[in-house]
């Protein structure tokens, strides 16, 4: 299998997805990013269970 064709069956359930599933990948990522820089990044789990809350209320 080519990278490619690897690169997009793994794309390709984030495509499908709903609208609420993709702001929740896009709100997590960004907020993995933003404690990228942490030595411990603290209370990510609080702040992904916050998110899941915003977006599916």
């Amino acid at each position: 299998m080519k990278h490619s064709e690897r690169l997009d069956k793994v794309q390709e359930p984030i495509d499908t997805a709903s609208e609420e599933v993709k702001t929740l990948i896009e709100r997590i990522l960004k907020l993995e990013r933003d404690k990228l820089y942490l030595k411990t990044p603290r209370n990510i789990n609080d702040d992904i269970m916050q998110i899941v809350k915003d977006v599916i209320q």
